[in-house]
């Protein structure tokens, strides 16, 4: 019986060639998105699962209220460790973003981004270099190591693990490291480097004095968390109240809150979730996609059900019965799926590239085989299902003398149900359109909207120097001003790339308030064009600049509620600071954060004065090629630590990477966008070729009674606009509230305008008439004789 089924299956889908072709291709195209999207979804959720105390290791941050943040004081590591027996171990990490030239007989590796770690925390992230890890020796020794790439550059012909030299910085810089061996990161791992410090412990003495670690935990399975929370809230808020820190409002509500490893990167506590958020939509984006695939195969095999209905009749006239009747155009569809499975497993293939280089992830079927090994055959089995128990169920429930007669054209049986699927199919259809034009009006909002600064021919050269005092920096200035083009030149401890600054709690009046704090030189609003509201910028003809003056910016005004600060004094790292100038608020960490109150000053013991060290220099348009090079060839002369490592990035394209994922999801809602116009067209066209061929004779009819071709064009059409109007009744209202919930994201963003919906509707308007038409042309322009001929 099976072997019968499945020739009669076969013999279906030949003599249907046409509609099974649409049903596989349809299919074929929505499984292949879902699948990439699936492969993408798994890669992103499954970050340091490999680890094996993944479920139990957390983040120690602390929320102070106007922020949060993942980095803790060194003291704390020591009260965790001999106060919270819930406690495995705890570790400490402290990142750099120094760009490091390592030199070895010429040869030249740069490190973008080295991390420093305890031995416990190495150990708690299995962070195992090639010759094993090993705790240093005393407090002093740091083993250095670097990754794979960075250790072929340098030591092409090392085979064995001793020890090798590097010279730091410049050839004459006299700066040397001793890398102890080679490690290679786990690139599907929170903890990201290109070479790894390991030290005995960090921030020894330091206290609670500087919150500059990242500090991590291993707990005891079965812990406590919220217990263990507020166990360390009071640790760290006794040791404030020793460093003499701890403010009234800081002793009033909870501090320290504790961030699962599995949060870390996609939703972490104290940074952005835009990625969470943009997995989340791709799922759902794959799913609705499937859902339409499916769509069409349940109408497109409902509406075959006037073909197959004879078939029908005379099979259960012979005694089929009606489990059989269903297992068989189930069967027919499972072979669908098979084939469309098939087909959408080498697309994928074909397509990975492509989506890798959008996403920058190495996905690839291979590695994510066991994955797809138990999820296809479960996705194959749910597309058969919710694809083929209706019509199964449909086409086995038809009375053989009803059918016989040829009664059953005249029946409404299923016809609810297609109308429905296509009010749903067009529904998404509508959504997604809209929810492109609204996507791609808030990126290109971001893209040109004043962002308070202009970032356009500011060039950062990365630099080792460390210029902690203005005096340090100005012979470095003077000489780059002497060359020609070059506007102005300055220095600071954070770059406007989105990157977050230190905070500190200042006073004004009596009044307390948290306030990032950045440390710059002279020209730095210049640079960055960015304007004085009140007051004046930084100067050197005043000396009190250097010492104790401060800009605050216009948030900073309104949170301490000030009418006329220029004057006014505020306090903070044990300094008070004469406000000179109020600087107008601009983007720096991009349109999904509010301007933060900031204060900036030259003088900022508040801060590690050591990491002024971003340089940025303002060059004519004209001129831009010319001083580059000049530049480079004077760079050691001019900035000797660096010497002939001249290396630079443009500011507009940092600040441009804030956009990025936003960007990414333009481009997936555009190809998902047009995937489901694609399916929804190729199931709409199929149905209106039955839907026509159902009508021929009515159609005949109507042309020998006077109707013009026009007339009936709007015949056919209309049935399909009534549909669509519905449809768009739903789907402007569900779109509205979907890009609602995306845009609260952004601090700035767009208002949402009926352009994106009328316009989705005209768009789906337009297509649904030419797909109808074309169709319909050959049923509209055949003469009543050639259709009426057989009757």
């Amino acid at each position: 019986m099976f072997k019968l089924n499945l020739k009669i299956a076969l013999r279906n889908l030949k003599r249907d060639f046409s509609i099974s072709l649409i049903n596989i291709g349809g299919l074929a195209v929505a499984l292949t998105a879902f699948i990439l999207i699936l492969l993408y979804v798994r890669y992103e959720s499954s970050y340091d699962r490999g680890n094996p105390n993944y479920g139990d290791i957390y983040l120690v941050g602390r929320d102070l209220k106007d922020f949060k943040t993942d980095y803790t004081p060194p003291g704390l590591t020591e009260l965790i460790r001999l106060q919270c027996t819930e406690v495995v171990s705890v570790g400490k990490m402290q990142p750099s973003s120094l760009d490091l030239a390592l030199i070895n007989k010429g040869a030249r590796a740069y490190i973008k981004n080295s991390l420093a770690v305890d031995f416990t925390a190495a150990k708690m992230f299995n962070l195992i270099p090639e010759n094993g890890l090993r705790r240093p020796k005393g407090q002093e020794e740091r083993l250095f190591y670097l990754n794979p790439a960075s250790m072929e550059v340098l030591f092409p012909d090392k085979r064995d693990a001793a020890p090798e030299l590097v010279a730091m910085g410049s050839t004459g810089s006299g700066i040397t490291a001793t890398v102890s061996g080679r490690i290679v990161p786990d690139l599907h791992s929170n903890i990201r480097f290109d070479a790894l410090a390991v030290a005995n412990e960090l921030g020894e003495n330091e206290g609670f004095s500087t919150p500059n670690y990242y500090t991590y935990i291993q707990v005891k399975p079965g812990t406590d968390i919220a217990a263990l929370q507020a166990k360390i809230d009071r640790l760290l808020k006794q040791g404030m109240e020793m460093n003499k820190d701890l403010s009234p409002e800081d002793q009033s509500h909870p501090i320290i809150f504790l961030d699962p490893l599995s949060n870390l990167h996609l939703r972490p506590h104290a940074g952005n979730d835009t990625g969470y958020k943009v997995v989340i939509a791709l799922f759902v984006l794959g799913l609705l996609i499937v859902v339409i695939a499916c769509i069409n195969f349940t109408n497109l095999s409902i509406a075959q059900a006037n073909r197959r209905a004879k078939e029908v009749g005379v099979k259960k006239v012979l005694g089929a019965y009606r489990k059989t009747l269903s297992f068989q155009f189930l069967l027919e569809i499972l072979i669908q799926c098979l084939l469309a499975m098939i087909v959408a497993l080498m697309l994928a293939e074909l397509c990975l590239r492509p989506f890798n280089n959008l996403f920058e992830v190495p996905l690839s079927l291979r590695a994510g085989a066991w994955d797809l090994c138990w999820m296809l055959p479960l996705l194959l089995l749910f597309i058969t299902l919710i694809s083929g128990v209706y019509p199964a169920v449909v086409l086995s429930a038809y009375k053989p003398a009803q059918v016989l007669k040829g009664n059953f054209q005249t029946s409404m049986s299923g016809a609810w149900l297609r109308k429905s699927l296509l009010v749903v199919q067009f529904t998404i259809a509508v959504i997604f359109i809209s929810g492109i034009l609204i996507v791609s009006g808030q990126v290109q909002y971001m893209q040109t909207e004043d962002t308070g600064f202009n970032p356009n021919q500011v060039v950062f050269i990365k630099n080792l120097t460390m210029f902690g005092k203005p005096e340090v920096f100005a012979p470095v200035r003077a000489k780059m001003l002497k060359i020609e083009g070059v506007q102005s030149a300055t220095v600071t401890s954070n770059l406007p790339d989105g990157s977050k600054p230190g905070s500190n709690t200042y006073t004004v009046q009596g009044k307390e308030a948290l306030l990032n704090f950045v440390d710059v030189d002279f020209d730095y609003f210049e640079t960055l064009g960015i304007k004085i509201k009140a007051g004046r910028s930084f100067s050197n003809r005043f000396k009190t600049d250097t010492a104790s003056s401060a800009i605050i910016n216009e948030t900073a005004v309104a949170k301490f509620g000030l009418k006329d600060p220029i004057g006014k004094v505020i306090r903070g790292c044990q300094i008070d600071y004469t406000i000179v100038g109020v600087a107008k608020d601009f983007k720096a960490q991009g349109f999904e954060h509010a301007v933060e109150p900031t204060i900036y000053a030259i003088n900022n013991p508040c801060g590690n004065a050591y990491a002024r060290t971003n340089i940025m220099v303002k060059v004519d348009a004209g001129h831009m090629g010319e001083v580059l090079a000049k530049l480079k060839a004077e760079w050691p002369q001019i900035n000797k630590l660096d010497g002939e490592d001249f290396r630079y990035e443009f500011l507009d394209e940092l600040y441009g990477r804030l956009f990025k994922k936003q960007e990414q999801l333009r481009s997936v809602f555009f190809a998902a966008s047009m995937l489901t116009i694609f399916i929804a067209l190729m199931g709409l066209f199929a149905f209106s070729r039955f839907m026509t061929n159902n009508r021929g004779k009515e159609l005949a009819i109507r042309k020998i009674l006077g109707a013009t071709h026009l007339q009936l064009y709007n015949l056919l059409n209309g049935s399909f606009l009534r549909l669509l109007l519905i449809a768009n009744l739903f789907a402007w209202p569900l779109a509205y509230v979907l890009a609602g919930k995306w845009l609260e994201t952004f601090a700035y963003r767009i208002q949402v305008s009926m352009f994106p919906f009328v316009a989705a509707g005209l768009i789906t308007v337009f297509l649904t008439l030419l797909t109808v038409t074309v169709q319909a042309y050959k049923a509209v322009h055949t003469t009543p004789a050639d259709m009426l001929k057989h009757d």
